[in-house]
This record gives C-alpha cells, structure tokens and sequence, in this order.
C-alpha cells in the first residue's frame, strides 16, 4: 500500500505544471472545485464525475443498536452519510495497477 497522500497542494501543483495557471490561481482553482462539490453535496444534490465516480448523500435512520461490550441497547441517531460509488472506468484502472 502507498504511504503517499495526495493533498489538495499536490492538485494545486498539478494544475500549475499541466495549466499554465501560476501557483495562486492555480490553489484557487482546486478551492473552488472542491467548495462547489462540497456546498452541492450539503444541498443534498448528487455529484457525478465522469469516468471517476459519483458522490451522493444518504439519509440513514434512527435505530437501535447494541454496545458490544455490555450488550446494552443504545438508540443511533438519524443522520446523513456521504457516500462514494466509483464509476467502471475506475474501478479498471485501479484494478489493473494491482498486476
């Protein structure tokens, strides 16, 4: 497994190197994209990227669930999960980096 992250700089860097843009903008940029994924998914709204994957939330609800280690009952609160499904295109690639 890598012990690279790639960060939203490493993006940054990327746009400059393959843009043009200089480094400011080019931060600004992946700011901006990144804000306007983030605002739509808070609205509730579906993300989809093509040939990459698409990001939606989910309503979960309310349940009981039990604590493990004294099987007391414990409600689990209503709550929105986001979620991430890979498009096929992906889900190859990354497949074919494992040979």
């Amino acid at each position: 497994m890598a012990d690279k992250t790639l960060t939203r700089m490493d993006l940054a860097d990327a746009v400059h190197s393959q843009v043009g843009l200089s480094r400011n903008e080019s931060a600004d940029l992946v700011e901006s994209v990144l804000g306007h994924v983030s605002d739509a998914l808070v609205n509730g709204e579906t993300v989809k990227i093509s040939s990459f994957g698409t990001f939606s939330i989910r309503e979960k609800a309310a349940r009981v669930g039990r604590n493990p280690k004294t099987g007391e009952e414990v409600p689990i609160h209503p709550r929105r999960v986001l979620t991430f499904r890979p498009s096929h295109l992906m889900k190859d690639r990354v497949a074919a980096g494992n040979k």
